[in-house]
């Protein structure tokens, strides 16, 4: 279980440093509304360029926690439990502009890893 747990961890990180540090202002298919960068999906959303770098700033944060938790674990329910939390709010983000389901399903697929691995933490 804990080689899971692990590799649940590692999927989270570098999924947010793939989004947040490589893909920032490259268009994907998961892009809410027509956005084709991130600016443009947080605007699409109703939100600010401001809170779009406070949100890729605590998303990174949180990443780096999840790393840093599998050698000292406590890190990882901090990491985890905001992740899923701001994991929540991008699902709900895709649900407000109507998007087709599967734009969510990153999002959602980080919530289900996130709170699998906030609620397995022994630390």
């Amino acid at each position: 279980m804990t080689a899971l747990i692990i590799l649940s961890q590692l999927i989270i990180a570098l999924g947010i440093y793939n989004v947040w540090l490589f893909r920032l202002n490259k268009e994907t298919a998961w892009r809410g509304g027509d956005a084709k960068t991130m600016e443009e999906e947080f605007h699409t959303y109703g939100l600010s360029t401001t809170c779009m770098k406070i949100v890729g700033v605590v998303k990174v944060l949180m990443a780096t926690f999840l790393i840093v938790g599998i050698w000292y674990p406590p890190f990882t329910t901090i990491g985890a439990t905001i992740m899923a939390a701001l994991m929540l709010a991008a699902v709900m983000m895709h649900m407000k502009v109507k998007d087709p389901v599967r734009k969510s399903i990153p999002a959602a697929s980080l919530l289900l890893l996130s709170l699998i691995v906030a609620c397995t933490n022994q630390g």
